[in-house]
């Protein structure tokens, strides 16, 4: 019997701003994507013209035509926004999300807590959260959906960081939701970011990772991450924490592989890069085969 392996998806960060702003058509960007040896495409909703269905319904022909699958749907929700009602808005739009991942055919959403909004305690923010994902889960369990918590660091259209970006913050929040449509979305490279240990952090969560991204972050010449750690123990975006091809920078990817191998890990592995330019997302692609096959024989 095969065992079961994980799959390879990209997601475009290098042309992220270029999709939200409708400057590159997310059509456009299928095609392209699917020269560069992966199974699938991550999508986020910002790429999307709205979520109703007549609006994804047309990339879900276009994964089908190019013979990709869609391995997630990207989704940062807000949950922790000091107004009820606002919150409440955030929880339609994590359905409306829950909707457009059964119009794709995936069975994965990323959810986040929301921003660290200043003079919210941790108890308010840990509450808000876990209130907005438990009743998001009714949602998705009725339509066959997973929803996976990413240890995050900030949105790019947030203003503040990730409430839950600490790391025992996040274990916190994911201890109190006990549920088989949730799970971990697991990110090696916002565990350097976030000032934690990638590797220690996935033994604490690696029965529940579901999904997985998959990035690597470089030092600039002479940096230190002593250097570049601020006052609340986060490196940041910093500058000088550079993108580059998965599996040549910091990120130990034999110690990351043994663990989800170890655990039976089949969920989907999404390249999240290509700053550089797309050779760097085509090499990453190959770089985690090799480590699919050496460690998922």
């Amino acid at each position: 019997m095969t065992r079961p392996q994980p799959k390879i998806s990209v997601f475009p960060k290098c042309f992220f701003d270029q999709l939200c702003s409708g400057e590159l058509d997310v059509i456009e960007w299928i095609h392209t994507a699917s020269q560069l040896g992966a199974e699938g495409i991550e999508h986020y909703d910002g790429f999307f013209r709205s979520l109703r269905r007549e609006d994804v319904e047309p990339v879900r022909r276009a994964m089908r035509k190019t013979g990709q699958e869609t391995s997630m749907l990207c989704f940062s929700p807000d949950f922790t926004h000091p107004d009820p009602e606002e919150r409440e808005r955030q929880g339609e739009r994590q359905k409306a999300a829950i909707d457009a991942c059964v119009t794709l055919g995936t069975r994965y959403c990323r959810t986040l807590s929301g921003q660290n909004f200043p003079g919210m305690t941790r108890r308010e923010g840990v509450e808000r959260t876990v209130g907005g994902i438990l009743t998001a889960l009714e949602y998705a369990q009725e339509r066959g959906v997973i929803l996976c918590m990413e240890n995050h660091y900030k949105d790019g259209n947030w203003t503040y960081p990730e409430f839950a970006q600490p790391e025992e913050i996040y274990l916190e929040i994911i201890d109190r939701i006990d549920s088989p449509c949730f799970g971990v979305q697991y990110d090696p490279s916002n565990a350097v970011v976030g000032g934690y240990d990638p590797v220690a952090f996935l033994e604490k969560v690696k029965h529940r990772v579901v999904t997985m991204h998959a990035s690597d972050r470089y030092l600039a010449l002479g940096a230190t991450l002593d250097d570049l750690r601020q006052a609340d123990g986060t490196i940041g975006y910093s500058d000088q924490l550079l993108h580059g091809v998965t599996g040549q920078g910091l990120n130990d990817y034999d110690a990351i592989f043994s663990i989800l191998s170890e655990v039976g890990f089949s969920g989907w592995i999404s390249v999240e890069d290509g700053v550089n330019g797309l050779d760097e997302i085509r090499d990453s692609v190959a770089f985690l085969k090799e480590m699919r096959a050496r460690y998922y024989r």
